[in-house]
Parts: structure tokens; sequence; C-alpha cells
């Protein structure tokens, strides 16, 4: 890929949120967040101290805006968007770039950006056979990013048991901008399902974490 086309991809993954369609799951109570693992690791770079945000909701499931068979708690005053792939000009400069990544297509958003916080995405593993790890493996490495640091533990998940993966990454453009990622794969009803946030340029893991402790903490078979 060349350079003004990464530039356009990277430019285009900052206004990902725009390309969502419209809709949430934020009116029914959250359910309990039991499963929740005690704090393991204090500071870099699980930051296990980093408590729940506080629940404004859920989503997942059949006909939500999040169609994964999954439910999660939604951090208050965050929404829950379904994507669309990209239309017109765009998609035929990126392609899949902004849907696809390492094995995966993602499959909604929940948006934090009304709260003061950034994005978590869900994403689903495109092979129904693929583990935890392996699709954890393979989407740190499918964003074209030098991926270093690679740290994983496994853990309950609310209902589930997961596998959570914390990595460094830095985009070739940017070189000196570090950024510190962190996703949790979970299988349930045959697909491997990825939840991921990261700290950016404009997000810090304060921004991130509460909303994504909250959400994976709260995990729950969906219909």
């Amino acid at each position: 890929m060349d350079t003004r086309t990464l530039v356009a991809v990277s430019a285009a993954a900052l206004t990902l949120g725009l390309l969502t369609g419209c809709g949430d799951d934020a009116t029914a109570p959250a359910g309990p967040t039991a499963g929740a693992p005690a704090p393991q690791a204090t500071g870099e770079p699980w930051y296990d101290e980093t408590a729940p945000a506080s629940s404004g909701g859920t989503t997942g499931g059949t006909g939500s805006p999040c169609p994964v068979p999954v439910t999660f708690p939604l951090a208050d005053g965050w929404t829950a968007k379904a994507i669309e792939p990209p239309k017109g000009e765009l998609a035929e400069l990126v392609g899949e770039a902004l849907t696809k990544r390492g094995g995966t297509t993602v499959r909604c958003e929940v948006d934090g950006r009304p709260a003061g916080g950034g994005f978590l995405r869900i994403w689903a593993a495109d092979s129904p056979t693929v583990t935890p790890r392996a699709a954890l493996e393979s989407f740190a490495a499918g964003a074209g990013e030098t991926v270093a640091g690679q740290q994983f533990r496994d853990l309950r998940a609310g209902g589930f048991d997961a596998t959570e993966m914390t990595w460094l990454a830095t985009n070739p453009l940017v070189e000196e901008e570090e950024s510190r990622n962190w996703a949790l794969a979970v299988q349930s009803a045959g697909q491997t399902l990825v939840f991921a946030v990261n700290e950016g340029l404009i997000t810090e893991r304060t921004d991130v974490l509460p909303a994504y402790r909250l959400a994976v903490r709260g995990l729950a078979k969906g219909e």
C-alpha cells in the first residue's frame, strides 16, 4: 500500500463513527457483573485498578444495534450503533480497511464521544473455529501497525471463559506515536467475538477502559 493510500486509510479510520447506523439499546437495565475478575495487576499494562463505568443500559442480541450472540452493559452516555460499510469514493479508496481486520469483521461500535470517551468496537472472527487467542493475535497484527509488548491472560468475563490481550502499536505514518491497546475474546454460539479499545491521539486509557471493563465483565449469552 503506498503512502497516499495509508494516509487516506488512517484519516478515514478517525471518522469511522460517521459511517455507523443509528439506534441504541440504552433503555434496559444492565445485567449483573457476575464473574468479574478481581484486580490482578495494577498499573502498566492492564490497569486493573480502573473501575468499570456506571451502566446506562444493555445491548447485543438479535435485533439490537449490535447483532452478536451476547449481551453486555453500556456505559452511561455511550450508545451502540451498527456499522455500515463505506460507500462511494471512500469505499473505492479504502475498500474493506474500515470493516475488516486480521480475519475479523466489525459488527458494531459503542460510541462514547458524547460522554467524553472514545470507542469500543466489537468484531466477529470470520472463521468459526478460530480460538480466542489466535483471533486476538491476528486482530492485533491486522491493522498494518508495528506490534510490540504483547501480553495475554485467561480470565472470566461475565458468564464466559475469555482471553485478554494487551499490546503496543505504532502507526508507520506517525512512528513517534505509540498507543496502548486492549482486547478480549470470547466464544458464543459458534462465533469468536473480539471487544477492543485503544488509547489514541485524543483519548487516554481513562476515557476508554471504564466502558470496556463494564462491557466485558457483564457479558451474558444473547438470543
